[in-house]
């Protein structure tokens, strides 16, 4: 963005975590740098890249105004501590129930349905469990489709729904949800009647900081 940027995040186009972390931080006018971390290359892997994270995930933050902190990793930690440092506009309710609320939300995209498809996940899958092409369409079939059938159920039947997940302003959830709306075309799968994530969903998009977070956007996206 600018060389002043406080943060450095280690990114990749395509990713949903990625993706969570470029929305919070547009939402909250945060400055930031992109460095490219080429995943269909293997970069993630490399030497450089595992000492920030072992694990090997992207996406990572560094605070340039903290030099020796560590780095940031894990997507709901760094939206977490964003909230922490810059808690205007706020992506958390302010009552406790709401917060608990939004991050069951949150977590319930983030934590059990996006890293059943993510491509370490895919990797096992293919090579050391043998399913074939067919095989891994239907098992990313079946979780984004358990994942946002069971999200649909709760904000249908829950009266904090508003135009957003919780109420009528962004929050964690529907940052989590957009997170995996966005990827699902790249896997060409659609999961049908989810009129309400549907509608929340496009309400995000039409936002600013969804659409320059976009995949599509990003260096190294394909043209």
């Amino acid at each position: 963005m600018t060389d002043q940027a406080r943060f450095e995040l280690f990114a990749y186009w395509r990713t949903s975590a990625t993706y969570r972390v470029r929305v919070a931080l547009n939402l909250k006018g945060l400055g930031y740098d992109e460095r490219f971390v080429n995943i269909d290359a293997g970069e993630h892997r490399g030497a450089d890249f595992l000492k920030i994270n072992p694990l090997g995930a992207i996406p990572a933050l560094i605070d340039r105004e903290q030099p020796d902190a560590p780095p940031l990793t894990q997507s709901q930690a760094i939206l977490e501590f964003l909230e922490d440092v810059q808690p205007v506009p706020p992506i958390l309710p302010r009552t406790p129930h709401g917060r608990a609320r939004v991050r069951s939300l949150a977590a319930m995209l983030a934590a059990d349905t996006h890293p059943l498809v993510v491509p370490r996940v895919v990797k096992y899958l293919t090579e050391t469990a043998g399913l074939d092409a067919d095989a891994i369409r239907a098992w990313r079939t079946h979780w984004f489709t358990t994942g946002l059938l069971a999200f649909e159920t709760r904000l249908a039947a829950e009266s904090e729904t508003g135009a957003f997940c919780h109420g009528d302003s962004i929050t964690m959830a529907d940052i989590c949800l957009a997170s995996i709306k966005i990827v699902m075309p790249v896997f060409k799968i659609t999961v049908p009647d989810t009129p309400i994530i549907d509608r929340i969903f496009a309400a995000c998009e039409a936002h600013d900081a969804f659409a320059q977070a976009a995949p599509s956007r990003q260096a190294g996206a394909p043209a």
